[in-house]
């Protein structure tokens, strides 16, 4: 199994055990491996596992992963002894643990050894339950002969009637349910050992609760003698008190145990001694209830046999919640392992490498808010040299705007290399969205082309925040906001505008989403436009060290709060003569 050892950084030495098929570093809590530390990027890069193989794949962070002194793009495979480079973390990756490791610098799922800032540590998994029946008064004073017994007073199992085959069931249970993760197959085994314990016993049932249905549905059965008469039939009366009270009881003769005289199925079922326990969780959730019956008056159940009963009762309560939570947990792993893919292939769709052309530089920042958004940015090089630079921004987040996305990202490139045009492509796209049958949610969008030959910005804007440009001077303008148009879907019949600029050498242009300027502190302030601009002035000249300055600062204004909403910004910056 794959380590990676950390050379540089808080706690040199430390020990990350890559344990799983994918692992998410970044600063985001939600990662596997966290990185805490301003410079690392929410979802930075991940380690894959195939078969024995490990790659690393940057996520398209803004400082990039350096493997070998070198920056990777996209996924790379590593070899052992490989360093990885984060920042200002060095990791070393080793195939297989290292020969001489202290144990104390190792961390795995389920360590929830705090690392320092800076370093990473693997978030803790699912740990196991423990169930208690919590003590109940119980009035026994009509009972024929009754005796009921709380759970929690029971420290160990009696073995003064019939120790060999107590002990022998009661190791038997356990080890049926040292493993478990599947109720159906456990509880009837339970059901067979306790049947090996008490001869006297007729019939058996377990019965768990349907959250869904919100009863009691039977999970598994067993009678003594396979005849039609032995089928076995359940006692509402007996259950719901179990269920009711939260105690375990026995009843040496139900028939004329007066708490259950008004019960017509006790002699229906022709039940003489029974003894029945609730099935509680840790929080004290019933779970369900196991009960065992005779139709004998003799020998009936005594009171060490009810102690053994709710000490497997208790058994099978911890099996049930840790097969609830492992199966909770399965289906979360499939849900993570599908929104991943769904990341990876959103991911696919946004550009990857930042557009060359000779006089003008570049720079694009993308993160979702959850795994998967629905804003988005693209560059389309058109004819004549040109290209199109666009960004849009679907109403909402998570799976229904990155499914939206991804129609309109194919639908924009399409329209855009047709068309030629800003407007005339944007006219196109909005007549998809209005036809799509979307319901109520609409797009805010914004094409840029930009004739690099000319130095002209032609501007068409769908209801999206205005670009903002930086002149050479360190004063900063809204672009179009004269030809601003509603967001694409609202109209059909709208016919979308176009704004032509100039760009003189050293003009800069910036577009965002309201990611950006609806950011949030602790006080709930938004970032604003007013800052945003402030912020542009103030930056480097370069739009690389412009994009960075703005990153930085939203995040210093958030103060580590999660963000609400996808951030999206894209920049172009005319080069000086």
């Amino acid at each position: 199994m794959g380590v990676l050892k950390m050379l540089e950084g808080d706690v040199p030495g430390r020990i990350v055990v890559l344990n799983h098929e994918k692992m998410v570093l970044g600063r985001h809590p939600n990662c596997e491996i966290v990185l805490d530390n301003a410079a690392v990027s929410r979802r930075h890069a991940q380690f894959l596992e195939n078969h024995g193989t490990y790659f690393v794949e940057d996520l398209q962070s803004r400082n990039g992963t350096i493997v070998n002194g070198e920056r990777i793009e996209g996924r790379t495979q590593l070899q052992d002894t490989d360093l990885v480079k984060i920042c200002n973390v060095v990791l070393r990756f080793h195939a297989v643990m290292p020969p001489t490791v202290d144990p104390g610098t190792i961390t795995v799922p389920g360590d929830t050894h705090p690392i320092s800032p800076d370093t990473a540590h693997v978030k803790p998994g699912v740990g196991q339950t423990t169930a208690s029946l919590p003590p109940v008064p119980m009035d026994d004073s009509n009972a024929a002969v009754i005796s009921s017994m709380d759970a929690s007073s029971v420290t160990h199992i009696s073995l003064k009637v019939q120790p060999e085959a107590k002990l022998a069931a009661v190791l038997a249970i356990s080890r049926d349910l040292g493993g478990a993760l599947e109720v159906d197959e456990v509880l009837p085994r339970i059901l067979d050992s306790l049947f090996q314990i008490f001869p006297q016993a007729d019939r058996g049932v377990v019965l768990l609760n349907d959250n869904e249905a919100d009863k009691l549905v039977v999970k598994a059965s067993k009678t003594r003698h396979h005849h039609e008469d032995d089928i076995v039939e359940i006692s509402q009366t007996i259950i719901q008190k179990a269920v009711d009270t939260g105690q375990a009881f026995l009843s040496a003769d139900a028939g004329t145990d007066q708490r259950f005289d008004s019960s017509e199925s006790i002699s229906k079922f022709r039940i003489r001694s029974l003894m029945c326990a609730p099935l509680v969780g840790q929080d004290g959730t019933r779970l369900g209830v196991l009960q065992i019956d005779s139709k004998t008056s003799a020998p009936g159940f005594i009171a060490d046999d009810l102690e053994l009963l709710i000490a497997v009762a208790c058994q099978a309560a911890v099996v049930v919640e840790k097969a609830v939570l492992y199966h909770r947990a399965e289906t979360l792993r499939d849900l993570e392992r599908e929104l991943n893919f769904a990341t990876q292939i959103q991911l696919g769709f946004l550009p990857t490498e930042r557009p060359h052309i000779d006089g003008y530089e570049f720079f694009h920042y993308y993160e979702a808010a959850q795994s998967v958004g629905g804003d988005f940015f693209d560059y389309v090089t058109l004819r004549n040299g040109k290209i199109a630079i666009t960004l849009g921004d679907v109403a909402g987040k998570g799976v229904p705007a990155a499914l939206m996305m991804a129609r309109l990202y194919a639908d924009a490139r399409y329209h855009l290399l047709m068309e030629q045009t800003a407007g005339g492509a944007l006219t196109k796209l909005n007549d998809d969205v209005v036809r799509g049958g979307h319901g109520h949610r609409f797009v805010t969008y914004a094409a840029a082309i930009l004739d690099p030959q000319a130095h002209q910005l032609t501007i068409a804007n769908a209801g999206h925040l205005p670009p903002l440009l930086k002149k050479a001077d360190q004063t900063v303008e809204r672009m179009g906001v004269d030809h601003a148009n509603l967001p694409l879907g609202v109209d059909g019949s709208l016919e979308f505008e176009e704004a032509v600029f100039d760009l003189d050498p050293g003009d800069a242009i910036v577009l965002y989403t309201d990611g950006v300027t609806e950011a949030t502190n602790a006080a709930n302030d938004l970032y604003g436009m007013q800052r945003l601009i402030k912020c542009i002035a103030d930056a480097p000249t370069g739009i690389g060290e412009l994009g960075e300055r703005l990153i930085a600062d939203v995040e210093e204004f958030c103060g580590g709060r999660a963000q609400r909403d996808d951030i999206c910004l894209l920049g172009l910056r005319r080069l000086q003569v």
